[in-house]
């Protein structure tokens, strides 16, 4: 569970090391941290499946270590710990590769796959400890992949520090850019949230983009009220002025939106993470598909989170009777949740993409990248409702 007090994991530096089976990136995360984070054996392949690690780091701030399968790894099992290997690659932010052994022939495949995804990465010669002649090495790798690696040895702490320094030279400039309001709000300004507590809600805690949003009006210095659907009007009369902003839940805009002062601003959460998480512009023009849908057509509904169904949830219930009322009851509507996205798009029409919460920035962008490169439509949640009831072009964004 998530506190006020962490980082959630989706708001975290992404750093994935990667290399053959018993290269050293279990040793090297451990060396890198300080702590025992990764299981370390003699025996190759014993991290069968990324093993994600959140900590801070200093100089770095909040991230998450991504331990990986060996890139060589054989077999029926093998294959698939690859492939799970390579779908981290979707997450990560900065990949580093470690060169290991005569042959480097997949490290070099890895490098330019990472650099072709426009992914930062750091070359490390590992295990510099145990190399007879390192400089030869070092040259050989450089001569095939044009930069010179760093040399790291987990034993005697050899590089750690450069290459910690590395990283944090490739961290992205605009990595914590984004903002979760942008400047719909600042200093001073009254904010009401109205946070329907349905059955989707956990027991005694607030959702994780109320509980982000929360956070970020405190930083900004805003001042905040908040209060569920039914006591709207109470906690509006209870208010000397009107808010500046009022954030709702996508599934109650509608009335929000009747019962709202004029001269407040409204939008949702799912709507504020659709710009923070992903690509805004993309989302509202993807929307427009709905209107054409029929009973003949596909709808993809991808959740982050994975959990039970639940009585009106608003991915698997609510959002697609709303598409069913106006394409009609034959609508196919496909639903996948946490990684299990598709990889061909090609025979959906529609994409409905969740908030994003749960995932890094760099996740969601990958979805939707794939989503354009197949010319699928895609839009999320919060602007797919706001489209089906008419106030997409009252709601503001960030």
């Amino acid at each position: 569970m998530t506190t006020l007090n962490e980082t959630p994991s989706a708001n975290r530096l992404h750093i994935g090391f990667y290399g053959k089976r018993n290269s050293g990136k279990s040793s090297l995360i451990n060396a890198f941290t300080g702590q025992d984070v990764s299981i370390v054996s003699e025996v190759a392949g014993t991290t069968t499946d990324p093993v994600n690690k959140a900590m801070e780091i200093n100089g770095l701030g909040a991230c998450v270590l991504v331990d990986t399968a060996g890139f060589d790894d054989i077999g029926e099992l093998g294959e698939m710990r690859i492939k799970k290997t390579e779908k981290t690659a979707e997450k990560i932010d900065i990949a580093v590769v470690l060169f290991s052994g005569s042959d480097i022939t997949k490290e070099c495949e890895w490098y330019e796959l990472f650099k072709e995804k426009k992914i930062p990465v750091v070359p490390v010669v590992s295990k510099a400890d145990m190399l007879i002649n390192g400089s030869a090495y070092v040259f050989k790798v450089r001569n095939k992949i044009g930069e010179k690696p760093l040399q790291v040895s987990a034993v005697d702490k050899i590089g750690i520090d450069e290459l910690k320094e590395e990283i944090i030279r490739l961290v992205p400039a605009d990595y914590n850019a984004p903002t979760i309001t942008g400047s719909l709000c600042s200093e001073g300004d009254l904010v009401l949230l109205v946070m329907p507590q349905d059955i989707q809600a956990p027991t005694g805690r607030l959702i994780l983009p109320q509980v982000q949003t929360i956070r970020e009006l405190l930083d900004k210095k805003c001042i905040v009220s908040s209060c569920t659907t039914d006591k709207l009007s109470e906690a509006l009369s209870t208010l000397s002025k009107a808010p500046k902003l009022i954030i709702t839940d996508s599934q109650v805009f509608p009335l929000v939106h009747d019962n709202k002062p004029a001269e407040s601003m409204l939008t949702s959460f799912s709507i504020l993470f659709a710009a923070y998480k992903g690509d805004l512009p993309y989302y509202i023009e993807g929307a427009k598909a709905i209107d054409s849908l029929n009973e003949t057509s596909k709808v993809l509904i991808a959740e982050c989170c994975t959990h039970a169904p639940l009585s009106e949830d608003i991915g698997r219930v609510k959002i697609p009777r709303l598409l069913r009322k106006r394409a009609g009851e034959g609508l196919t509507v496909d639903i996948v949740s946490g990684t299990d996205f598709p990889e061909d798009l090609s025979g959906y029409d529609l994409i409905i993409q969740c908030g994003g919460c749960m995932f890094n920035r760099k996740y969601i962008m990958s979805r939707i990248d794939k989503a354009k490169a197949q010319n699928t439509a895609m839009t999320n949640y919060g602007v797919a409702i706001a489209h089906i009831t008419g106030i997409l072009e009252e709601v503001v964004t960030p």
